[in-house]
C-alpha cells in the first residue's frame, strides 16, 4: 500500500503567520490535503453527515411551524359527538368527500311496510370542507384492527386540522352539529337499545305520541302521570331524607292492553326519551345491566318489557328459574343495591304478574303497581268517538259490545285493528263487531 507524500514543513513556515498557532492550523490543513484516504471516504462521510443534519433541521423547523400554525382536534368514536359530527360533515355544502360510507336506517311498520333511508357520510380518509372561510382538513382513521369487544365495531377517530389562528371555530362547528342533531329529535321521542356498554338510538326518532290517543280505564292514566310528575318534582325531598331517588312502576294486563303504547305515550308527555333493554340477550350480564343502568342518557325512562318472560319464580329448591343471561340477584342489585342508579325512573310490563317473583315486587324495586285490562264500556265509546263523530251510532255499538259478553274480555288492540280496517265506515264496523269473539281466543 503507497504512503501518503510528505508534508513540506519549510513551505508551510513561509506561509505562516509566524506564530505556534498559525503554524499548526497551516499544518493540519496541508496533513488533511495531502491524505488521500481522507478524500476517498472523510469526504462523503462528512457530506453525508452534513445532509443528515441538514434534513433534521428541515424536519424539526417544519414540525416548529406546524405546532405554530396549525392545530389539531381529536373526537374519539366513543364521544356522543362523533355521530354528530359525521352527521353535520354529511349535510355540509362546502365539503370535498373523497370516500364516502353508507348508513343504513330500516324501519319496518306495522302493517309490513318498509322505510329505508340512507345517510352518505365519510368514510374512513381525508376530506376537505370550508367552514366560515377557513379551510379544515378532515381525518377518519380506523386505529389499526383494535375492535370493541363488546360492540364488535372497530375503535375510530375524527381529527381536524386547521390554522392555529382558526382555532377558534372549533366550538362554533361542534355547537352547530350538536344543535342539527338535536333538533332532528325535537318534537320526538328517541328509542335507545344496548349496544356493548353504551346505549345508541335504536331507527328514527318517532314522532311523539299524545297521552289522549292511548284510551286507558277511567282514570289509569292520570293517575300514573300524576305519581310520575310527583316523583320528578321532589328530587330534593329524597335527597334531604337519604331515600334513593328511584321509582319503579309494573304495568300488568293482558297482551294488546296498551301498555308500552302508554309508556310511549307518557315519555312524549314529559319530554323523555325511552332506553328498551331487553333482559333475555344472551351476552348480557349482570355487571353489564349495573353499567347501562347507571348510564341511561338524560331524560330518558327504563323499559324492561314482559318481566316475566325473563324471570320466573324460584323453585322449591331455592334455584333460579330464569332464561337471561343476568341473574335474578343481578337484576335485583341493580334495581336497588349498593351500586344501583340514582335519579332513575324505570317501567316493566307484564302479561302475567303472578309469575312475578315477590322479591320483585317488594317496594324499592316496584313501587307502583297498576292493571291495565281489556276494554271497558268506557273505553269502547271513547275509542268509537276517536274515530267516527256519531253519538247515536256509539250507543247502538257499545250496547252490542255489552249484549255480546265482550266487556273486560276484548283487548283494545282488536278494537283498534276493527276501527282502522273500517275506518270510514262506522257502520260496518258494528256489523262486524261479532267477529271479534271469534277473534279472542279463550274466551
Amino acid at each position: 500500500m503507497a504512503s501518503p507524500p510528505p508534508i513540506d514543513f519549510e513551505k508551510i513556515r513561509e506561509s505562516s503567520d509566524g506564530s505556534v498557532t498559525g503554524f499548526a492550523r497551516l499544518a493540519f490543513k496541508e496533513a488533511i490535503a495531502s491524505n488521500p484516504y481522507f478524500a476517498a471516504g472523510g469526504g462523503l462521510m462528512v457530506l453525508g453527515t452534513g445532509l443528515a443534519l441538514a434534513r433534521l433541521a428541515v424536519v424539526k423547523g417544519l414540525g416548529f411551524l406546524y405546532r405554530q400554525m396549525l392545530v389539531d382536534l381529536e373526537i374519539p368514536s366513543k364521544d356522543k359527538l362523533y355521530l354528530w359530527f359525521l352527521e353535520w360533515m354529511a349535510q355540509h355544502k362546502h365539503r370535498r368527500l373523497r370516500h364516502l360510507l353508507v348508513e343504513t336506517n330500516f324501519t319496518q311498520h306495522d302493517n309490513g311496510a318498509v322505510s329505508t333511508k340512507f345517510l352518505l357520510v365519510p368514510g374512513p380518509g381525508k376530506h376537505l370542507i370550508r367552514y366560515q372561510g377557513a379551510w379544515m382538513l378532515v381525518s377518519r382513521e380506523r386505529l389499526g384492527k383494535l375492535l370493541d369487544m363488546t360492540s364488535g365495531a372497530p375503535f375510530e377517530t375524527v381529527t381536524l386540522t386547521t390554522l392555529y389562528s382558526d382555532r377558534g371555530l372549533f366550538p362554533k362547528l361542534l355547537a352547530e352539529a350538536k344543535v342539527m342533531a338535536l333538533k332532528a329529535q325535537e318534537g320526538k321521542t328517541v328509542l335507545y337499545s344496548s349496544w356493548g356498554p353504551d346505549w345508541r338510538p335504536f331507527g328514527s326518532p318517532r314522532i311523539k305520541r299524545r297521552l289522549g290517543s292511548v284510551v286507558l280505564d277511567e282514570g289509569v292514566s292520570e293517575t300514573v302521570l300524576e305519581d310520575v310528575k310527583d316523583f320528578l318534582s321532589n328530587g330534593s325531598w329524597y335527597h334531604e331524607r337519604g331515600i334513593p331517588y328511584r321509582r319503579g312502576y309494573l304495568l300488568h294486563g293482558p297482551p294488546g292492553s296498551g301498555k308500552t303504547s302508554f309508556i310511549q305515550a307518557l315519555a312524549g308527555e314529559l319530554d323523555y326519551n325511552i332506553c328498551i333493554l331487553n333482559l333475555a340477550e344472551n351476552n348480557l350480564t349482570d355487571d353489564r345491566l349495573n353499567h347501562l343502568m347507571n348510564h341511561l342518557p338524560q331524560r330518558s325512562i327504563l323499559l324492561l318489557e314482559d318481566i316475566d318472560a325473563a324471570f320466573n319464580k324460584r323453585t322449591q329448591t331455592n334455584e333460579l328459574g330464569y332464561q337471561s343471561g343476568v341473574t335474578f340477584s343481578g337484576l335485583l342489585n341493580a334495581l336497588d343495591g349498593v351500586a344501583s342508579a340514582e335519579e332513575c325512573l324505570t317501567f316493566m310490563t307484564s302479561n302475567h304478574p303472578e309469575r312475578l317473583d315477590p322479591a320483585l315486587l317488594r317496594p324499592g324495586r316496584i313501587d307502583f303497581k297498576i292493571m291495565v285490562g281489556n276494554a271497558t264500556e268506557s273505553q269502547v265509546r271513547r275509542m268509537f268517538l276517536r274515530f267516527y263523530d256519531d253519538e247515536e251510532l256509539c250507543d247502538r255499538f257499545v250496547s252490542e259490545f255489552v249484549a255480546l259478553g265482550y266487556n273486560g274480555k276484548v283487548s283494545t288492540a282488536q278494537l283498534q285493528g276493527l276501527f282502522v280496517f273500517n275506518k270510514n265506515d262506522a257502520q260496518n264496523a258494528l256489523n262486524m263487531l261479532p267477529t271479534l269473539g271469534q277473534a279472542a281466543k279463550g274466551f
